[in-house]
């Protein structure tokens, strides 16, 4: 399985951890947002990357993560790591419902399907009397975690998201390098030389959809609490676009790829918004580009690149030994 060499995932959680102290030089809540679309990204690759199936509908998970977080936490009071679990939780069971409905198709069908039940969702959260409909659910406190940390600084809500995003992450790693894993990706392969072999494909399919959807739902959760706002355009389609537009350019033939794709779209969004409209053309633009120059993705491209270097190394070193002449 191709992902980041283990050298720049060390360099890059450490440069997560020192966020807090150059507040002069990045916003450590643009930062948060990211970590939660990071961990989008990568929950719905495990979908369309390593399972083969595309979801056109993933940010009804998202959203409905951070609506039901905001509901328990601002209106009963539960716990802000309940409330972030529950999201989680009701994410993966609406995953469970979505996938057994979408996986007796495949393809575009498949994606259509997905389409269709997220507006419903979306609908739903537009129409419901405690979702404030275009306003969206605001003020939601924050809390303390566990009853230790308070929330309302910035600083320790920090590496609290650090924290759960990477747990997140390293569960998908886990799942993707996992005998599961490998079943997954023998249906992307061959998916009827993988029934023929024994392996019950549709469990796999509504499994694999639960587990993307309450992971999806865990990052809607967080950005819900981040900004203490769940607004619609977390469950709209724009927000399903969007996550696939980061895992095609990361690289979705990779673990963390997306996550890349994450970064630099959040990035183009937020940098480049005194442009106003035009971000979308940039963004588009940017994509195309990438696109049309990484097949694979930045990550999927990089990874190819290091692993011919490496393949050529050897072979360069055998070549360039002194040769012997035998009178």
């Amino acid at each position: 399985m191709r992902s980041l060499p283990s050298t720049l995932i060390a360099l890059g959680l450490l440069a997560l951890l020192a966020v807090p102290f150059f507040p002069q030089l990045v916003y450590s809540v643009f930062v948060m947002k990211t970590l939660c679309f990071v961990l989008f990204a990568c929950a719905f690759n495990l979908l369309l990357g390593h399972t083969g199936i595309l979801s056109f509908g993933h940010a009804a998970f998202f959203g409905t993560g951070a609506y039901v977080t905001g509901l328990l936490i601002k209106t009963y009071g539960i716990p802000t790591e309940l409330g972030i679990l529950a999201g989680g939780l009701v994410a993966a069971m609406l995953g469970t419902l979505v996938g057994a409905l979408a996986i007796r198709r495949s393809g575009i069908y498949l994606a259509m399907i997905t389409l269709a039940l997220s507006q419903l969702v979306y609908f739903f959260f537009l129409q419901a009397p405690f979702t404030g409909a275009e306003d969206g659910l605001q003020r939601i406190p924050r809390g303390t975690f566990l009853g230790l940390i308070d929330l309302g600084n910035n600083t320790a809500l920090y590496y609290v998201v650090v924290g759960i995003v990477g747990t997140g992450l390293w569960l998908i790693w886990r799942t993707v390098n996992s005998p599961f894993g490998h079943v997954l990706r023998a249906i992307r392969e061959h998916e009827p030389r993988a029934i023929s072999l024994g392996y019950p494909v549709a469990r796999y399919k509504v499994l694999v959809f639960t587990l993307s959807a309450g992971l999806s739902g865990i990052a809607g959760s967080l950005k819900a609490i981040i900004f203490q706002l769940a607004a619609l355009h977390d469950v709209h389609w724009h927000t399903s676009g969007d996550v696939i537009l980061m895992t095609l350019l990361g690289g979705m033939s990779t673990v963390f790829g997306p996550a890349v794709g994450a970064a630099l779209v959040s990035s183009l969004n937020h940098y480049l918004d005194p442009f106003g409209a035009w971000v979308t053309v940039i963004t588009g633009l940017v994509f195309m580009t990438c696109v049309l120059t990484f097949r694979q993705g930045v990550v999927g491209q990089l990874s190819q690149a290091l692993r011919s270097r490496r393949s050529s190394t050897p072979a360069a070193k055998v070549d360039s030994r002194p040769r012997t002449h035998h009178q």
